[in-house]
Formats: structure tokens, sequence, C-alpha cells
């Protein structure tokens, strides 16, 4: 990996721009790197401290994403750090209804993975360093994007106001969902305010999890509590944002006694719980995914509701995608960023991005509706599923990462 020089001004030429090191941008970085594409990553954090989304939240990998990240030889950094997912438990508080999936029904050794966000960043990190081929321009910030004949340029300015140009065939605005260079490039975005905030931190049970993972809807939010290592839970517990303002001013007795309130005692008392951080909930889709050399993928192209833990996964499945298609444009010799390969590109995903956002976004207001019916009716929905394999299978492979087309990197193949 190479670091830009900070102080020269002529033009640095790569092939594929990514704006945005974060996680899904630097999975992508490591998938086209590896692949012998010269790759730039323009990142505003400087290389010597972590971004905001490398902090210790939970997150939950999908068994397609557990693939990805094993055939880019990244697992091999992270598998310690991971706690597989055995068994899923979904119920609502006060009512009869549950459904569970189980790994064993569906003949893999894990429906995913969890492990913290942090952990995950530290083996990208270490993936990248393993590339030659990588430019990591850091910290720098973009400034203007411009098309032109046969590429794309990007102003960038360094830490020491400095601004350079770099061209590429291919821009990738990797760089979240208040993406800087989804605004330059004119690209409009739907954006919905759940009015609901998210409380993440580490809990201890004072029962085994046995590599389950909770989803309990009740009248006081969401908790979903998620298996790490140490017999230690992810909590994610979504709320109306004034409640959570509420419970993180509570100190940790209060706050641990309001969880299990909540929560119940599927694993006992809930004895411990780490530092606390919120951040409110909002969807964000990009109207359109593609400009003139330019293509938007992660959360600048679509930020989802944590409800069914698919964000990262389905940013996970675009960097794969976009891999792919590049990578075989290369090889047969197209222009990285020519309108055919970025058709083939939205061909790819189109489908899985929009069931996805639906399926969540739909999930994310159908259980914030506080209405004692309502709750009857989709405890029945939970016992209907559990009780109906074929939707059951259905439901979990698409939880899994598994259905439809598979990406070659999901297959254990180099993109």
């Amino acid at each position: 990996m190479k670091r830009a020089n900070a102080r020269s001004t002529p033009a640095i030429d790569v092939d594929v721009l990514i704006i945005g090191g974060g996680l899904v941008g630097a999975s992508l970085a490591c998938a086209l790197a590896g692949a012998s594409l010269r790759v730039g990553v323009v990142d505003a954090v400087p290389m010597d401290k972590e971004p905001a989304s490398h902090d210790d939240r939970s997150l939950a990998l999908s068994l397609g994403s557990k693939r990805i990240l094993d055939t880019l030889g990244l697992w091999s950094h992270l598998i310690h750090a991971a706690s597989p997912i055995r068994e899923v438990h979904v119920s609502e508080r006060g009512q009869f209804g549950a459904t569970r999936f189980r790994a064993q029904d569906e003949g893999v050794p894990a429906l995913g993975y969890v492990t913290k966000a942090r952990a995950l960043g530290e083996a990208l990190r270490a993936g990248l360093a393993q590339h030659r081929q990588l430019t990591l321009m850091s910290p720098t910030r973009v400034v203007g994007v411009f098309a032109e004949d046969g590429g794309i340029r990007a102003g960038l300015r360094n830490a020491a106001a400095a601004v350079h140009t770099v061209r590429a065939q291919l821009l990738v605005a990797a760089d979240g969902a208040r993406s800087t260079v989804r605004d330059l490039l004119g690209l409009a975005a739907v954006e919905h305010n759940y009015g609901e905030n998210a409380i993440a931190a580490q809990v201890t049970p004072s029962v085994d999890h046995r590599g389950v993972a909770y989803e309990r809807f009740s009248s006081r939010g969401t908790v979903a509590l998620l298996p790490l290592n140490e017999g230690q839970c992810g909590l994610i517990w979504t709320l109306p944002s004034a409640a959570a303002e509420m419970l993180l001013d509570l100190d940790e007795a209060a706050f641990l006694e309001a969880l299990n309130q909540v929560f119940g005692s599927r694993l006992g008392r809930l004895v411990r719980v780490g530092p606390r951080v919120e951040y409110p909930l909002r969807l964000v889709s990009a109207s359109v995914h593609v400009a003139a050399r330019a293509v938007v993928i992660g959360n600048a192209a679509h930020t989802l509701h944590p409800i069914a833990a698919q964000g990262f996964n389905l940013g996970l499945r675009d960097a794969a995608a976009l891999a792919e298609v590049l990578v075989a444009a290369r090889r047969s010799g197209q222009d990285l960023g020519s309108a055919a390969v970025l058709r083939r590109y939205l061909d790819l995903r189109r489908d899985d991005q929009r069931s996805v956002t639906l399926f969540t976004d739909t999930l994310a207001r159908v259980f914030s509706i506080r209405s004692q019916w309502v709750s009857g009716l989709r405890s029945l929905g939970l016992l209907g599923t559990d009780l109906l394999p074929c939707l059951k299978h259905a439901l979990a492979r698409r939880a899994m990462g598994l259905a439809g087309r598979q990406l070659r990197l999901s297959r254990g193949l180099p993109p």
C-alpha cells in the first residue's frame, strides 16, 4: 500500500478512485487491488485514527458476508473475534407468537457471525496493507468532481490545505449516508426520519447465550441481543428519540433494570453494561445510483434501519458485485467507467437492493406501531412464520445473504 505524497501537486492516475475508507469502501479496495487494478482510496480520517464506523458496536455478518470476507483473505484476521449465530429467536413481549431460525435446520454451521465493528475495521486495514496496487490519500477530502472524455477527475484537499487532482476511469462514492460525493454528483436521495434512536452497548448476561441471537419487540422499543465472545452480548435497543435520551441519562443499575424489564429472563439477568453510544435512525435511499463515470454504494446508496441487521451486509454485496463487474470489464478490455459496465452493475444489484430496503423499512414501520390489536396481528405473523417451513426457509436464506444469484466472491471465487 502506497501513501500519496501530500506535498506533491501533479495529478495521480488510478483505475478506480474510492471515496470513503470505511467498512464498505475498504472491502471494495481489497477486492480490486487484489485483482491487480490500480486503486486509490480517499479518506477524511487520518490513518493513525480509527474512523467513527470502527467502534465497539456489534455487527451482524450474514453467512454470505462471511464467505465474501473469506474469499478476500480477510476472515483469518477476524475469525478469533467473531462469534457464530446458531439460532435467531424473534418474539414480542406479552404476546404468544415467536419465530426461531436454526442453523441446523438450514444445513449450515452458523446463520451468521457477530463481531465488533472495530475488529472488522482492523481486519480490513490489515488486508489493505498487503496490496501494492493501492494508493491511500488520508486525511483528504473531496472538493470537486468533474467527468471528462475518457475519465473522471476529482479535486482533493489534504490536511495541509493543498489541492491536488486524481484521475480515474471510475469514481466510487462509499462515503456514508451524508455522502459529499453524492451531492457533488447531483444525485438526489429520499430520506425518512424514523423518529427513533438506537442505543448500542455490550452487556453481560448471567446465563450463557449459547450462540442465540434475540430480537424482542415491546411497547418500549425493540431490543436485539447478539452473541459475542467471552459470554457477552451486543445490545442494540431502538426506541423513540426522547425515550432513548432519558435512558442514556440513567446510571448503570437503573439502565440495566429498565433493559431487564423489556427483554425478560431468557438470558437470566443482564448484570453488566459497558459504555453506551446513541445514534439516530433514518432511511436514506439514493434515487439514482450511477452518474457519468461514477457509482454510489453502501450507506451512500442505502442507509437502513438496523431492525433486520442488513445494512453492512447489503453494502458488502454492493462492493462484491462492483468488483466482479469491473474485473470482468478489465479482462475484456472495456472502459471501467463506461455506461455499459455501470448498467451491468445495476442489473446485478437492483433486485437485492430494492427488496432488502423495502423489507427492512416495512418491518421498522410495522413494529413501531403501538397498538394492542396490531401487536396481536404481529404475534400471529410470527407464529405463522414459525409453522410454515417453506416461508421460514426463504426468510432464512435471505437473511443469510444466500437468496438469488450468488456473486463470485460469495462462491469462493475471485471477482
